[in-house]
């Protein structure tokens, strides 16, 4: 469904609203049985954004992009992400995200984690793209930001709609939205409502603790599993507001695992203990953004290097360095992978 589709399609509904039964009977003329249907249960836990590795040259490392698909399962995390805001995806050509979400899906086959592939893009039919081949590939799930310009916060609520349904649509498979900017409580749940596959929320907009605790407070239809981003760094309350789970970054992921087993496990202070000894690393991460992020990873074995894309990064100096090497040292007895 395109955006022209979906603007006649919705305002052939008598009150100008998207009807979920009235959906639900839309898409089953496109959908394959079964993939429409989310369970929320299916979908909790860490969930980090996969970094993306980059050759000597400044490509894509898919090799190294494979091998940390399955660094990620041996920490034991609960599902992967990629490519979004912390793998550069917009710094990204069309073919190196098509050929990274298949190096991803290949390389998840037969392990733990389930697999959410990024579709969102800088206009509909470009994200259309992205879904249909996700479609095509089959991961667990889809996620998209909206389409937006540098630094924008406020957007067309209303053609943010459009664009999420012509995406779920084009995808047919279990879809987060990861909610920024004036993307209220109000429009979450409505979206929510609207577009049967669309059943989570990775939220990032305004204050998300609060924000938790209003989703909680929705009725069933209206109400998606969400989960939070920023590092996880209010993970604890986040918890105990009943978030679902969390997309922080995957240097130091095992820490988070183990957070959210001891917390579920009831294992409450060695819970906020352990919690302690990854605050020591999201504190470096504020600090020296990105290229951080990537050097963790290389001093971990996983990347062959710390490059980053981003022209505006600052680039870690021998302080930065130093620090990031002596605290991760200070808490890889509690590492897993």
């Amino acid at each position: 469904m395109n955006m022209q589709a979906a603007a006649r399609y919705r305002d052939s509904a008598p009150t100008g609203e998207w009807s979920r039964r009235a959906l639900l009977a839309f898409l089953g003329g496109f959908a394959a049985p079964g993939v429409l249907a989310a369970d929320d249960g299916e979908f909790r836990g860490i969930y980090p954004i996969v970094a993306t590795p980059y050759k000597d040259d400044g490509s894509v490392d898919l090799a190294t992009l494979a091998a940390e698909v399955k660094f990620l399962d041996k920490a034991g995390v609960h599902g992967i992400v990629w490519p979004q805001l912390a793998s550069e995806y917009a710094l990204l050509t069309y073919e190196e995200r098509i050929a990274g979400a298949e190096t991803i899906v290949e390389a998840s086959k037969g392990l733990r984690p389930k697999v959410v592939i990024g579709v969102q893009a800088s206009d509909t039919s470009a994200a259309v793209r992205y879904a249909e081949h996700a479609r095509s590939i089959g991961p667990d799930a889809i996620i998209a930001l909206p389409p937006r310009s540098p630094g924008q916060t406020k957007f067309d609520l209303d053609a943010v709609g459009e664009y999420y349904a012509a995406v779920a649509e084009a995808g047919r498979l279990p879809m987060f939205m990861q909610a920024i900017g004036n993307m209220s409580v109000e429009f979450v749940a409505r979206t929510v409502r609207e577009i049967p596959n669309l059943r989570f929320v990775k939220d990032e907009a305004g204050h998300t603790l609060t924000r938790i605790t209003e989703f909680g407070g929705l009725p069933g239809e209206d109400r998606p599993a969400a989960f939070t981003g920023g590092h996880g760094r209010t993970l604890i309350e986040e918890m105990s507001r009943g978030s679902s789970g969390t997309m922080p970054a995957a240097s130091w992921v095992d820490l988070y695992v183990r957070v959210w087993e001891l917390w579920h496990g009831g294992r409450r202070t060695e819970a906020i203990d352990m919690f302690s000894k990854a605050l020591l690393l999201i504190t470096r991460a504020s600090a020296h953004g990105l290229p951080a992020l990537s050097y963790v990873l290389h001093l971990r074995g996983v990347f062959p290097n710390w490059k980053v894309r981003n022209p505006n990064a600052r680039p870690l100096d021998e302080h930065a360095k130093r620090n990031l090497e002596t605290t991760l040292e200070f808490v890889r007895p509690y590492l897993t992978a």
